[in-house]
């Protein structure tokens, strides 16, 4: 998804760990095309983002029935979306490393490549990417250097700039992923971005 230049912005905070984040991915090139915004990436970590929220993940849901018919509702749109999905086993998914990965590489050629490689091992190819083997792998298909990421996710500017980027979000009213912003107006979940659309067309 290429940064085009435009006036109007959308801001995608998101977090590899969501499936609904991924099909947000899937669909916000139509999105950027058919109204001319410019995408604004906004990396954070879903953990800390429900921690500071006393939110949780819908994995974590206690009823099941409720559990089971959010997994069904997403096929619907998978379905109605042409999305090329498959569960994850490892759901839910401890996704530090990936997201520090993700805010190591913002702005740099790397970030889409990586975004892309991260999104489809975990969401298209069932990949257990805490599995180090598992990403080390991806990363290579990826054609990025695996030595370079595991140093950039432990220097230290990384993971402050992942908490940083984290609370931003907190502040700004996210309490999941994804989330949106437009024109300084929140909305949430991937099932919102036709209203996402509409708020950019009167932007």
């Amino acid at each position: 998804m290429a940064d085009n230049r435009s006036d109007k912005t959308l801001e995608f905070f998101f977090d590899f760990g969501s499936p609904n984040a991924y099909f947000a991915y899937g669909r916000l090139p139509g999105v950027l095309e058919r109204t001319g915004a410019r995408l604004v990436w906004r990396p954070m970590l879903l953990g800390g983002v429900f921690k500071a929220t006393n939110n949780q993940s819908p994995a974590l849901i206690e009823c099941a029935p409720k559990r089971e018919y959010l997994w069904r509702d997403m096929q619907r749109f998978v379905d109605r979306y042409d999305i090329d999905f498959q569960r994850n086993d490892a759901f839910p998914i401890d996704t530090l490393a990936l997201m520090r990965g993700a805010i190591a590489y913002l702005g740099t050629p790397n970030f889409e490549p990586y975004v892309s490689a991260i999104f489809r091992a975990l969401w298209v190819d069932n990949r257990d990417l805490s599995d180090i083997h598992e990403l080390k792998s991806t990363l290579t298909g990826a054609g990025l250097d695996v030595a370079n990421f595991e140093a950039q996710i432990e220097d230290e500017t990384t993971k402050q700039a992942l908490k940083d980027a984290t609370a931003a979000a907190v502040s700004l009213g996210i309490f999941g992923a994804p989330s949106f912003i437009v024109d300084g107006e929140l909305f949430f979940g991937q099932d919102r971005l036709d209203f996402v659309e509409r708020a950019l067309a009167h932007a």
